[in-house]
């Protein structure tokens, strides 16, 4: 932070209107990231779709049956794979991003996102496609709103962050002991907190990738820098659609 205002000064992309200062540089950056995002859901939802589409068949009385396929991805030990993959590959792009071309971050960035929708596919088996169309826009309007304040206000988030990280945390405990206890009431406080924290998470991450362009790295960097924001942002929205279709979403 503390080259934060030298580094703008100096970025040499600064178009001044009136009293307001324009980074076009800046401004090129975020927009690189909200597109890498909203191309990751795209891809997601799409493969999401696809897969429970081949996975299920309607029977005569309307009710849904499991093809082979289903079986194989929804009930078969490939289940665990399917599930854990995404996670696989974000700790694996992570940890390798400063080492790859922009071409292979970006590969392993879409195929983690189709994995996320091989994986949450099968939300289309427990909530009806309705309530997951509308709990999916409540997402889309609070996460936009959430960015925005994010990105346009003038206060540290970073206490915040650290507080919301081990929030996180928390979640992460809570959910495996509900495997064991079942609690209907366990899972609701997690799903609300949930909700709570991935908004927070949302303005937080967007100020720090924000501040993360003025470290006036080479443009290869910089293009690596907004695949990693993208999937930052995007593990934000995608937690807090999941917390809020469980609050609300409308159950087959």
């Amino acid at each position: 932070m503390a080259n934060y205002d030298q580094n703008r000064m100096q970025s040499g992309a600064t178009v001044t209107r009136g009293d307001a200062a324009i980074d076009m540089g800046l401004r090129s950056y975020m927009l690189s990231v909200y597109n890498y995002m909203a191309a990751g859901l795209a891809i997601t939802g799409v493969v999401a779709y696809v897969a429970f589409s081949m996975a299920v068949t309607q029977a005569a009385d309307g009710s849904l049956a499991l093809t082979s396929l289903g079986e194989t991805l929804y009930r078969s030990p490939l289940k665990w794979v399917v599930m854990l993959a995404p996670l696989g590959l974000v700790f694996f792009l992570s940890a390798r991003i400063a080492s790859m071309s922009v071409s292979a971050a970006q590969i392993s960035f879409w195929t983690f996102a189709g994995l996320m929708g091989l994986s949450l596919s099968s939300i289309f088996l427990i909530y009806t496609g309705g309530s997951i169309t509308q709990v999916f826009f409540v997402t889309a309007i609070a996460f936009g709103g959430l960015s925005l304040y994010g990105y346009t206000t003038k206060r540290d988030l970073t206490a915040m962050g650290s507080f919301l990280i081990m929030g996180v945390i928390g979640l992460i405990v809570a959910s495996l002991v509900n495997i064991f206890l079942q609690s209907s009431a366990l899972q609701f406080a997690v799903s609300a907190l949930g909700v709570l924290i991935f908004a927070g998470l949302t303005a937080y991450d967007t100020q720090k990738i924000k501040e993360m362009y003025y470290a006036g790295d080479e443009t290869s960097t910089t293009s690596k820098k907004a695949i990693m924001g993208a999937l930052s942002l995007y593990l934000d929205f995608i937690n807090m659609f999941m917390f809020l279709l469980q609050l609300f979403g409308n159950r087959r």
